[in-house]
């Protein structure tokens, strides 16, 4: 079960302020392609796919890939901008054995109950030699997400989520290496001013798990923040790589 609720008010939230477009995301393209390497026909599984931007940009990014979009959430699947999306969740991949060529994790990590339960339900639907790239903010690892330097009450919440260690274990448990630990740069949003403009509490799981209070304290220093600072807000998230063995 996942640590919040994904139901309509938190699927509007993400698809109006979570989604990155080409240029914002070059980074994330860039990486994407220098570990895939895709090719037509590749079949991509995107678990966790939210409201579908990452499922939609992949199939523009890469021509003659087949992205399977995978989402437990009936809100976020409704508003997805890519179609069909698939009911199922890191449990239950609705794929046959040995179907896919990678899988996608974005932002879904700390979302998993069972991540040993994960890992050998990507190994039952993975090819041998096929790539996991798992997006994430990791727990111990938030000093380049502008967020928790508004927010740093949300600190504690990230540090609930799994460590890449823990990461990194129970895939190994399940027949994966990893292959590599890097952190991609984002532009989050054009200016501190147009971040605090589109907040939306409900879009991110550290802001609605602390109080009303840290939010509230957390969204006027980043208002007083944006007064004096113009420039780009740029964030950089890890991506873990691991290879089915």
């Amino acid at each position: 079960m996942a640590r919040i609720a994904y139901e309509q008010r938190e699927a509007g939230a993400f698809a109006s302020t979570r989604h990155l477009g080409d240029q914002e995301a070059g980074e994330w393209r860039a990486a994407v392609a220098r570990h895939l390497d895709p090719r037509p026909g590749l079949r991509l599984v995107d678990l966790g796919a939210g409201t579908g931007s990452w499922a939609k940009a992949f199939s523009a990014w890469f021509p003659g890939i087949e992205v399977t979009a995978v989402e437990p959430s009936a809100a976020m699947r409704e508003r997805s901008v890519y179609q069909p999306v698939l009911a199922g969740d890191g449990a239950n991949i609705p794929l046959t054995d040995a179907s896919a060529d990678a899988a996608w994790v974005s932002t879904v990590i700390h979302h998993v109950p069972d991540l040993h339960a994960a890992a050998g339900e990507l190994r039952r639907v993975l090819r041998p030699g096929a790539l996991v790239l798992i997006r994430s903010a990791f727990a111990g690892r938030h000093e380049a997400i502008t967020l928790f330097r508004y927010f740093p009450e949300a600190v504690r919440v990230l540090d609930t989520y799994p460590t890449v260690a823990q990461v990194e274990s129970a895939f190994a448990g399940a027949g994966f290496s990893m292959v590599s630990l890097e952190q991609i740069p984002q532009i989050t949003a054009p200016s501190l001013h147009e971040a605090a403009r589109t907040l939306r509490r409900a879009a991110h799981t550290p802001l609605q798990l602390i109080t009303d209070q840290e939010y509230d304290t957390g969204v006027r220093r980043l208002r007083q923040a944006a007064l004096t600072d113009t420039g780009p807000v740029i964030d950089a998230l890890d991506l873990l790589v691991l290879r089915r063995e």
